[in-house]
C-alpha cells in the first residue's frame, strides 16, 4: 500500500468493519463536445479495535466513487497496535506535502486531531491521542502521511525482544 515492510495485511471476512468518507471531490475532464464531469471519493473502514484501511473510488456518479472506495479499502486493510486504547509511542510521518505527528495521551484526553486525522484514528480504535497536521490539507495525502505514521508504530513486545530484555524494562528502562 504505501511500500513499507513491517505491515501486518488483514482479510476483511467476519469483520465488522464501519466506512467513513473522508472527502468527495468533483473533477472534470474537458473534451470536444464539452464538459464530463466525474467524482472521485476516498474512504477510511475500520473495525475500531486495531484494524484500518483507506481507498479510492471514481465514478461518474457520487454512490458508486463511494461504492469503489468501500471495496478498495477491505483491500487494504491493516493492523494497528494499540496499548490501552492509545498508541505506544509517538510517532511522525510525511507524505506528499502533508505532515503528520502522533503522541500518545493519557486516558480521558479523547481524539485531540483535525477532521481527516481524526477519522482515521477513529477508524482504528484509537480513544486517546494528540495529533498535529502539519503543511498540505489536502485530504488524500493527510490519510497517506497517517497511515504511515501508524504503521512505523512498533509494539513493545517487538522492540523487547529485539533488546533482549523483558517487557517490564522497555516501559521502565
Amino acid at each position: 500500500m504505501l511500500g513499507l515492510d513491517n505491515i501486518e495485511k488483514i482479510k476483511p471476512g467476519g469483520l465488522e468493519l464501519k466506512d467513513r468518507l473522508v472527502s468527495v471531490n468533483r473533477v472534470t475532464k474537458v473534451t470536444k463536445g464539452g464538459r464530463a464531469f466525474g467524482f472521485s471519493a476516498i474512504v477510511v473502514v475500520g473495525d475500531e479495535a486495531g484494524i484500518v484501511g483507506f481507498g479510492l473510488g471514481k465514478s461518474k456518479e457520487v454512490a458508486s466513487a463511494i461504492a469503489k472506495a468501500v471495496e478498495d479499502a477491505k483491500k487494504n486493510l491493516v493492523k494497528v497496535p494499540i496499548v490501552n486504547l492509545t498508541i505506544p509511542h509517538q510517532t511522525s510521518a510525511r507524505y506528499g506535502g502533508a505532515d503528520i505527528f502522533l503522541r500518545p495521551a493519557t486516558h480521558g484526553t479523547g481524539v485531540i486531531a483535525g477532521g481527516t486525522v481524526r477519522m482515521v484514528v477513529e477508524a482504528a480504535g484509537i480513544k486517546d491521542i494528540l495529533s498535529k497536521s502539519k503543511g498540505s490539507s489536502n485530504p488524500h495525502n493527510v490519510v497517506k502521511a497517517t497511515f504511515k505514521a501508524l504503521l512505523d508504530i512498533r509494539r513493545p513486545e517487538e522492540i523487547a525482544k529485539l533488546r533482549g530484555i523483558s517487557l517490564d524494562k522497555v516501559f521502565n528502562g
